[in-house]
């Protein structure tokens, strides 16, 4: 099954801690952002959620943070989650370019030029 265009980014709550609300802004411009549905974004609405509940606590919870680590890397925010799962992300001012890349195919490319 396939579905066409890019899922929208739902707006980050002006309730959230700066931290949370920058962290979910920034997702709609990392790479990784063109595979996620609508599910994708739900979820990361509530690791924003999570995040500003442990930021706002007056004492912060190890577990919320790891939960928290958790579910971000579920959403390859993080480079060694990329990693796991063989996803590069390549920036470059050529607007032509492919944003994201297989770490199979550069090697390859790498080991024959």
């Amino acid at each position: 099954m396939e579905f066409g265009g890019r899922v929208q980014q739902p707006p980050a709550s002006d309730s959230w801690h700066e931290i949370a609300r920058e962290w979910y802004k920034s997702l709609a411009d990392s790479g990784q952002a063109q595979f996620y549905e609508p599910s994708d974004w739900q979820t990361a609405r509530y690791i924003a959620e999570a995040m500003t509940r442990n930021l706002n606590n007056g004492r912060f919870s190890a577990q919320l943070f790891a939960a928290v680590m958790s579910g971000m890397s579920e959403l390859l925010t993080t480079e060694g989650a990329r990693r796991r799962v063989r996803l590069e992300i390549e920036r470059d001012d050529d607007e032509e370019s492919e944003p994201v890349a297989d770490m199979d195919d550069y090697r390859k490319r790498l080991q024959s030029g």
